[in-house]
Parts: C-alpha cells; structure tokens; sequence
C-alpha cells in the first residue's frame, strides 16, 4: 500500500485541520453526547488511538466520570493531563507510578 504524504488534512465540512487519532478509535454514535465529550476532551489533550503492537492503544477513559475524576487528578498532583487521562486507576495519579502512555 502506498504511504501518503505528511501534510495537514482538512475536514471537507468545516476546513478545521483533521487529527489523526490512530486506527484503534471506536467512534461514539452520532447521538451519544457523552461519548463524543469523552473523546473531544482526550484528542484536545493529545490522546490519540495508535496501538503500541498486539495491546492496542491502552486504556482510555470511556465515561464522562472517568475523564473528570482523571482531569481533577490532574489539576490536584500537577500531573501532564494526557499522562491522567491513560490511568486506569486515578489513585495512581500523582505518586511516581504512573504508566507511560504509548501514544
């Protein structure tokens, strides 16, 4: 398969520049606004999809609790927001044990 070029995409809809979020993302439904909250908040945070090999991309958030209880981790330990977000546990966050997300 040929490879394209790097170059920025835009949405043919709105011309915003087009993320690439990996080839792992389940996209929500078209009615589910929780899950399109879920995902907008980890791509602005740099989360993306991209499996790391036979595991996937690890674990993300998938409830609007989860993203939340991460995002005040985060603000709370000082912990880079991308990094609370790939924790599965939120009581991890902030203490020197954090998985290194493989994005």
């Amino acid at each position: 398969m040929r490879s394209l070029p790097d170059r920025q995409r835009v949405c043919p809809n709105c011309a915003g520049v087009l993320i690439n979020a990996g080839n792992d993302l389940e996209v929500p439904r078209r009615d589910d606004a929780a899950g399109w909250y879920v995902l907008d908040v980890l791509l602005r945070a740099g989360v993306t999809f991209h499996s790391s090999c036979c595991d996937g991309p690890g674990w993300r958030p998938r409830t609007v609790r989860q993203v939340k209880e991460r995002i005040q981790a985060a603000e709370r330990t000082g912990t880079p927001l991308a990094q609370a977000l790939t924790t599965r546990d939120p009581d991890e966050i902030g203490r020197g044990v954090m998985r290194v997300p493989s994005d």
